[in-house]
């Protein structure tokens, strides 16, 4: 089968890269914004003309959170245009679509974990622009969508790489402790989404309609995350708590994002590794290669 992922630069795109080396059965074509513009609607029917796909793995997205507060043009561009103009060529071309969506569709105001049927209430640029891509595609009520937390990995820019990098800077690191969520190791999310194609096999007509919640197992905060990630690596540094009152960003946070993860357990059968565990891989292997 032939899979195509946008957004291959990015920390999803750069893990399912590597993964792809070990499923010889899966014909992969990894394309970023120098191969493949998805906002132009022409330039992604010349590409599937050229080169047909039974699956499309959206991986790209516009995730500069707190920048979108004042750039939502950019944030909706690739946010909910590019994947109105995905969407229509999947159903137009009985292909196969896997989106990954975000908590931060959500209002963060549960105090349980959040399932796929609760209502999104999204209070920022970025968690509405997604949440409006979301809309769309279940509206066509085609797709695959994957809901994620947190997410991190060896590659690209993100929490776990940025607490070791002001950890070798600073004596003292000030984090969040009252924002309540569950981290996610991008290679984690990329098997599971391998396993969703190797379950799913050819297309169907239409394609699968389906949302699912996918993060590692166990509850955090932005705190206990980074003295951790300070642990493993055995860096020198204090991790201090302030609450999120102190730390104001532009963007509003959920305070509570923790997914319930029990739908796509069942469907793929499968285990999902606790955030401790999949967090010291990471950083073992960020140490490894002397980040």
């Amino acid at each position: 089968m032939n899979v195509l992922i946008t957004g291959a630069n990015g920390q999803l795109g750069s893990e399912l890269k590597r993964l792809s080396e070990k499923e010889p059965e899966l014909n992969f074509c990894f394309t970023d914004i120098e191969e493949l513009d998805i906002t132009s609607v022409e330039a992604l029917k010349n590409f599937l003309d050229g080169n047909p796909q039974d699956y499309i793995l959206n991986c790209a997205a516009y995730t500069a959170v707190d920048q979108a507060e004042t750039d939502e043009e950019g944030a909706y561009e690739l946010n909910l245009k590019a994947v109105q103009g995905i969407t229509r060529e999947c159903l137009e071309r009985n292909i196969q679509l896997i989106h990954f969506s975000t908590d931060f569709v959500f209002d963060g105001s549960l105090r349980r974990p959040i399932t796929e049927k609760d209502k999104p209430n999204p209070q920022s640029v970025y968690g509405r622009s997604k949440y409006a891509g979301e809309q769309y595609i279940h509206g066509l009520q085609t797709g695959i969508t994957i809901r994620t937390s947190w997410l991190y990995s060896s590659f690209g820019k993100n929490f776990v790489k940025t607490i070791i990098r002001l950890g070798r800077e600073r004596d003292i690191i000030k984090v969040v402790n009252d924002q309540t969520g569950s981290p996610t190791y991008a290679a984690d999310l990329a098997r599971a989404a391998i396993l969703t194609i190797k379950k799913t096999g050819k297309p169907e007509k239409p394609p699968l309609h389906k949302l699912f919640h996918y993060a590692n197992e166990g509850v955090c905060s932005w705190f206990d995350l980074a003295s951790l990630v300070i642990e493993y690596t055995g860096i020198d540094c204090r991790i201090e708590p302030v609450g999120t009152k102190d730390y104001p960003t532009a963007a509003q946070r959920p305070m509570y994002s923790v997914l319930d993860v029990t739908r796509i357990k069942q469907w793929l059968g499968i285990e999902i590794p606790h955030w401790t565990e999949s967090l010291r891989i990471c950083c073992d292997e960020l140490m490894g290669k002397g980040y």
